[in-house]
């Protein structure tokens, strides 16, 4: 997500004292201009090059600034090293417009993942083995477990903090939790832990504050054994009526009984920018081995309403000579879940989800009007409903296929709904979402 940027560092012993910069240069200053996406940055600030510096304190205070579209402001400091663009190193600190993140780039070894009892010893893999095939249209493979190469892991993906630095090879960029992301919660043992109602209604996983208060619109299949699953889907940015509700849209992958199910989970989340729950790097147990990409962090930029569509696809697979469940995101290998996190999911799944969620509060007895997608319902079809598209699951051989038989339910169809068809370009797809409150779900 957008903001400052911090790298790991060793300080040498020394004993130094802060002292007032007396050679400040005091008028704007404007550093040769660098693109990002085509934008161009300006800047207004003071600044000292007089000396040799281990370090800089100030004190900054704090605005909300209004951006538009893919821009950014912020107020920061910076100590640099090296002269022009190409050949200079910066460490910058301090608060951004719009999302107010702070990004830390730690080294991949001390991430949180290794906080898990679990992984205490756990060494590190790097990449997959192989990488789940897709069939031709005559149903031949691709390739029979194709190993993985560099080159696969390296393909970039943007994200607004990438406006401010990238993390360096060797770190993880980890996106730095909040005092009201753990406010959120009820307790401590809330904020980790995930909960589900009966397989007979076929909810989605539930988890946090309220249970009953989650409604969703999603296809599911059961009928097989599952070793991942593949879809593409439109992001959006659904208003959300309170700050204790979200919008998502995601996979889900899960395994075992009512009472113990385990669940694997990765796509986009609104929530006022606001985490919620046990997402992302939060909990430790998912072994991050990618520094492009922010779990948590912005993505940009969304669909729009009879306009522009933009879409992510998530790949989540099983190795088939690891015991590691991989996220895809993109042409991004993220990283990992440990089977060993597991109790049901150390060899396959028996379940698989895919759809839209969000939190109902019911302030003051009505139904909220948090948007699901793009807060429109599914008949409205492409470029006004959102969609998962090209719904595949991994089978025994590794390879990627067509899911099969699929059901759809919608909970509240009168606040969302969700349609399934097929055709030859999008295989088995979907459309779905809603307003939310509206006089037929008052």
């Amino acid at each position: 997500m957008g903001g400052a940027l911090t790298e790991p560092f060793q300080l040498e012993e020394q004993h130094e004292d802060l002292v007032e910069v007396s050679s400040i240069k005091k008028k704007l200053f404007r550093p040769q201009a660098s693109t990002v996406d085509e934008g161009i940055h300006e800047n207004a600030g003071v600044y000292t090059e007089s000396g040799k510096y281990i370090g800089v304190e100030a004190t900054i205070n704090l605005c909300n600034p209004k951006v538009q579209g893919k821009d950014f402001s912020l107020s920061q400091i910076w100590l640099i090293e090296g002269s022009g663009i190409v050949d200079t190193n910066a460490i910058e600190v301090g608060w951004i417009s719009p999302d107010g993140d702070i990004i830390d780039c730690v080294l991949i070894s001390h991430q949180p993942a290794f906080d898990h009892p679990l992984l205490k010893n756990h060494t590190i893999q790097m990449r997959p083995n192989y990488h789940p095939e897709e069939l031709f249209g005559d149903g031949t493979k691709k390739s029979d477990f194709e190993p993985y190469t560099e080159d696969d892991i390296t393909k970039p993906v943007i994200q607004l903090w990438h406006l401010n630095g990238r993390c360096p090879k060797g770190t993880v960029p980890v996106r730095r939790t909040k005092q009201e992301d753990i406010n959120k919660t009820s307790s401590g043992n809330s904020f980790v832990k995930k909960r589900r109602k009966s397989f007979s209604q076929l909810p989605l996983a539930t988890k946090l504050l309220n249970p009953t208060a989650h409604e969703h619109s999603y296809a599911t299949v059961q009928s097989n054994v599952y070793y991942g699953t593949q879809a593409t889907i439109n992001v959006w940015n659904p208003p959300v009526q309170d700050s204790n509700e979200f919008s998502l849209s995601q996979i889900w992958i899960l395994g075992g009984p009512d009472s113990n199910l385990n669940t694997i989970e990765a796509g986009w989340i609104s929530d006022d920018y606001q985490s919620t729950g046990c997402y992302n790097l939060q909990c430790s147990g998912f072994v991050q081995t990618n520094n492009n990409v922010a779990l948590g962090g912005t993505i940009t930029p969304f669909s729009t309403y009879e306009g522009s569509q933009f879409e992510i696809t998530i790949l989540v697979w099983k190795d088939p000579k690891q015991n590691l469940w991989w996220l895809k995101y993109g042409t991004e290998i993220i990283g990992y879940w440990p089977t060993s996190l597991f109790q049901y999911l150390t060899e396959s799944a028996s379940l698989i989800e895919w759809g839209g969620e969000i939190i109902n509060n019911k302030l003051n007895g009505q139904h909220t009007t948090t948007k699901m997608g793009s807060g429109h319902f599914a008949e409205e079809g492409y470029q006004g409903a959102s969609y998962f598209r090209n719904l595949q699951v991994v089978d025994g051989s590794n390879t990627l296929r067509p899911p099969g038989l699929i059901t759809v339910i919608a909970e509240q169809p009168n606040c969302y709904n969700i349609l399934l068809q097929n055709n030859s370009d999008w295989g088995d797809y979907f459309f779905y979402g809603g307003p939310g409150r509206n006089p037929n779900c008052p």
